[in-house]
């Protein structure tokens, strides 16, 4: 199969996302798949969904390209399928899990190596699929602004990159760099003023690339800090507010608004805030945790511990900020906090 340097994938993946996108809106405006505002929304007018389609198209046909990681494809590709049918026609919840179990076992069955026990092969390619569903919705769910997800896909890649590059592995320096180079050509029509959203079908493709990246790095070696550095971020706010919702007795599966990012732009933050302080904090603990992975005992367990702790912050902001917001001023008058919304998502 032809394989293009890693340099020309990087070209074309620039190439390929840049001229697919106006057409692409045009196309999902035309019919009409529009991301309709609900009680989890941030936006308020209809906005087309699906965005994400370049995304992937351009990730996907530069990764096929590439003969180091034509592998990470295969989740991307899988993933995104079943993200454009939610998108275009929606899919009922349970169906939409049973195909994402089936993406994830097929991922498993493409990138675990064979020569395992049967029983082995069985229990990791499982285990694969579940990590890859669970993580496929985690991203999803952290899509809620404008330019977040895409931002944190260009940081993901980048770290990757630089681990493959560290660490001697070409897949996690191809994928990585080819994946943030095609998040990077959505960036102009989302980031600022949402003209379309990346959708289920970009966050579903992106979600399933990185978790099968995080993967393949703990099966080749690297420290689990390492691994998972370029999504502590969006692991520690799904986690934590799960764990928070199920605490308080709430139908966590409903939808809602109670992400930690999300409750940043209802005490007032601009969508654009949000995602500048959301990639700055994940850079700060995806740096904190690939240094850890690689130092001594001493400065290890520091540099977690400091990593913990700027993830807790960050998730404790939202209720000090309500609380800052409500406190009574000197005149003895309260300043309530409140809830801004962008016009877009």
């Amino acid at each position: 199969m032809l394989s293009v340097p890693l340099a020309g994938g990087i070209l074309l993946a620039l190439i390929v996302g840049t001229l697919l996108q106006p057409l692409i809106l045009r196309l999902l405006t035309a019919a009409a798949v529009l991301d309709i505002p609900s009680e989890r929304s941030a936006h308020h007018t209809p906005i087309p969904r699906g965005g994400g389609v370049g995304v992937a198209a351009a990730a996907g046909l530069a990764l096929l390209l590439n003969e180091h990681a034509r592998s990470i494809a295969v989740p991307l590709l899988l993933f995104a399928a079943i993200g454009l049918l939610e998108d275009v026609r929606g899919v009922p919840v349970r169906m939409r899990l049973l195909l994402q179990s089936l993406a994830g076992v097929a991922t498993g069955l493409a990138l675990v190596p064979s020569g395992h026990v049967a029983y082995v092969q069985v229990a990791l390619v499982l285990a694969l699929a579940a990590w890859l569903t669970a993580y496929v919705n985690a991203f999803n769910f952290m899509d809620g602004v404008n330019g977040i997800s895409a931002v944190h896909a260009i940081l993901a890649g980048v770290v990757y990159a630089g681990l493959g590059v560290l660490q001697d592995l070409p897949l996690l320096t191809a994928a990585g760099s080819l994946i943030a180079a095609a998040s990077l050509t959505f960036l102009p029509w989302n980031a600022w003023v949402a003209k379309v959203f990346l959708g289920d079908v970009g966050s579903y493709a992106l979600g399933g690339a990185f978790g099968a990246l995080a993967a393949y790095a703990i099966v080749r070696g690297l420290p689990p800090e390492a691994a998972v550095a370029p999504l502590a971020l969006y692991l520690a706010d799904t986690g934590w507010t799960l764990l928070r919702r199920i605490r308080n007795g709430e139908a966590w599966y409903r939808p809602h608004r109670n992400h930690a990012y999300q409750r940043l732009t209802d005490s007032g933050w601009s969508h654009q805030r949000v995602t500048a302080v959301t990639a700055g904090i994940g850079a700060v603990v995806a740096g904190c945790l690939v240094t850890a992975s690689f130092s001594g005992p001493v400065t290890r367990a520091v540099l977690d511990a400091a990593a913990v702790a700027i993830l807790a912050a960050y998730l404790a902001a939202p209720a000090w900020l309500t609380v800052q917001r409500s406190r009574p001023t000197s005149e003895g008058r309260t300043i309530h906090a409140t809830t801004v919304n962008s016009a877009s998502r």
